[in-house]
């Protein structure tokens, strides 16, 4: 088994169309993960970050900052160390509270067969 290091802090940012900037920080490319990505986003107080309804499972946790994640109708304010976990169709809104940057860590993994 390799083990492989990878330098986050020296991958480019990328603009996400209002959605903030994202970097994947976990690919094929990078190490080799075929079934998963992952990517981290930041977002500031005018973006909000609205994950496209796939039939993937999604995780996204909160590594800094407050602010809100609106999921059926119910928005929940939330800081540093929350997540919510998206099933295939589900999607939410994310926002930054005024003040304040998000960071997140975004997973998408497939619906794995029955």
């Amino acid at each position: 088994m390799s083990l492989t290091f990878i330098e986050t802090n020296k991958l480019p940012r990328v603009p996400s169309n209002g959605q903030g900037e994202a970097t994947e920080v976990l690919n094929e490319a990078l190490c080799g993960a075929r079934n998963v990505l992952g990517s981290l986003r930041w977002l500031k107080p005018s973006d909000e970050l609205k994950p496209a309804l796939t039939d993937r499972h999604q995780l996204i946790y909160l590594m800094e900052g407050e602010g809100s994640i609106a999921i059926n109708g119910e928005v929940y304010e939330v800081e540093k160390g929350a997540g919510v976990y998206l099933g295939p169709s589900e999607t939410a809104t994310i926002k930054a509270r005024s003040g304040t940057t998000l960071k997140l860590l975004h997973l998408i993994v497939p619906q794995t067969p029955e």
